[in-house]
């Protein structure tokens, strides 16, 4: 006879099962993400030479380096993006709140417990800011390892990034802000339309935060039942701090007396905050990345220390400032468009995805477009400025002019970037180089986020066009 628990070990099992199948998968088939950025590229040459009318191998060519190095790069966009991972991992770093990392990351007993702080602590963050959400739960991961013997790190670090699926949804969602700022260069909808969306026509509508809910509750359920078996030892140079550079004797010279003048950080925080008030509490990319520097530079408390801590959060970057540049030329790629020809690449893929679409399946097949489009393009206010136009153009093709339903369209596109970079290796980067793993350690327990956030997701943009 059955028992409820036997039941619940057998299902808990297949969830492991499962589990172990997809990391192995990974473990076989994920190249370095570097390689997969150089792989992407060329199956876009490829889909550029099938499918693009005109197409030469001039013509693509010049199009890759304009997105690279050319015209068309992504520099202003990727510093933007660098910016906030940078700021959001020296506040983190802060005393204070490193203080209140090692006190959380003190109270699980096991490993599951412990996945469960580094999945929650990301998603919280996240929603606040997609920097601080992105490292926030490698940070606690890390703690959590170094007082947990025989656990897996990898599995902890999943855990930790596995909360980034929301961050789309949350205060620092890139399409969002953009929607409501008529001088962002990404603002699709206000360049089409001359409407501007706020954000309770899309991080605020039920669609988004029920959804929200949701996921985090079915991937809280899935993290206690995948634990793995198997452990996996953190390299000993995770937990190495930088050391405090020694003072040398006698009396001070007047540039360290300058370096340690905290007074300075504070007129820094009170000059950023009244910007802010002045501009109407306005959340845009740009006001995130001030206000994160100028709190970090607060708690840091002396200017030395801000540098110092500002200086070792760039180290994480690099990886991004390396393969940033080709997801650029992606972009080129996917706009090339020659001489006397019909349409770009991105223009076939996403009207091919919404073809036959009426106002309440626009939104479903939007997200599934984005969903195989951040394949290529991983960055939501990047991945926007491609599929916008067309997700903005199918909706008044459709006769849907409502702030209300563009904003959904646009959370269409941002929802399944975010449920996208659970099988995109690109902004997994600075959380590998955090804890010194390679991709296929963590990716295979991802790909479970990515299937409940896709179910989820899915669902919620489905349902939505019939409650707005």
């Amino acid at each position: 006879m059955t028992t409820s628990e036997d039941r619940r070990v057998e299902r808990r099992g297949f969830i492991q099962r499962l589990t172990a199948l997809c990391v192995r998968y990974v473990e076989r088939l994920m190249p370095d993400p570097y390689l997969f950025a150089v792989i992407l590229t060329l199956v876009v040459v490829a889909l550029v030479a099938l499918l693009v009318r005109g197409a030469t191998p001039t013509g693509v060519l010049k199009a890759w380096y304009g997105g690279v190095w050319g015209a068309q790069n992504i520099y202003t966009f990727a510093f933007q993006m660098v910016l906030i991972l940078v700021t959001g991992y020296t506040l983190a770093e802060a005393p204070v709140l490193k203080r209140a990392i090692i006190r959380v990351a003190s109270k699980p007993t096991n490993q599951v417990q412990g996945a469960l702080l580094c999945f929650g602590v990301s998603t919280a963050f996240s929603l606040l800011n997609w920097g601080l959400g992105l490292v926030a739960g490698a940070l606690v991961a890390r703690q959590v390892a170094k007082r947990l013997n025989g656990a897996h790190f990898g599995f902890l670090i999943a855990c930790g990034f596995m909360g980034y699926v929301v961050w789309t949804q949350g205060l620092s969602s890139s399409i969002a802000l953009a929607n409501t700022d008529t001088t962002s260069p990404i603002n699709v909808i206000h360049k089409m339309t001359g409407m501007t969306v706020p954000l309770t026509d899309t991080i605020f509508q039920p669609y988004s935060w029920v959804a929200v809910i949701v996921v985090t509750a079915l991937l809280a359920v899935a993290i206690w039942r995948m634990e793995p078996k198997e452990s996996l030892e953190p390299d000993p140079a995770v937990f190495a701090d930088e050391p405090e550079p020694v003072k040398p004797d006698g009396k001070r010279t007047v540039a360290e007396w300058l370096e340690d003048l905290w007074i300075l950080n504070v007129l820094v925080f009170a000059a950023g905050i009244t910007y802010f008030v002045l501009s109407g509490f306005t959340l845009n990319i740009s006001s995130m990345i001030m206000l994160f520097t100028i709190t970090s530079a607060l708690l840091h408390r002396t200017p030395i220390r801000f540098i110092r801590a500002f200086s070792n959060a760039a180290k994480v970057s690099g990886p991004l400032l390396l393969q940033y540049p080709l997801y650029g030329g992606i972009v080129g790629l996917l706009g090339y468009l020659p001489t006397g020809s019909g349409k770009a690449l991105q223009t076939v893929l996403a009207e091919a995805l919404v073809r036959g679409a009426d106002q309440y399946t626009l939104p479903f097949f939007t997200f599934l477009g984005s969903v195989l489009i951040s394949l290529f393009v991983p960055s939501g206010g990047g991945h926007w400025a491609v599929q916008g136009p067309i997700a903005v153009g199918s909706a008044m093709a459709v006769g849907q002019h409502s702030a209300t339903y563009l904003g959904l369209m646009s959370m269409s596109v941002a929802v399944g970037e975010g449920v996208a970079n659970m099988i995109q290796p690109f902004w997994l980067l600075p959380v590998l180089a955090i804890a010194k793993l390679n991709v296929r350690q963590v990716m295979g327990f991802t790909v479970i986020a990515f299937l409940i956030g896709f179910g989820v997701a899915g669902a919620a943009v489905l349902i939505a066009p019939h409650v707005l």
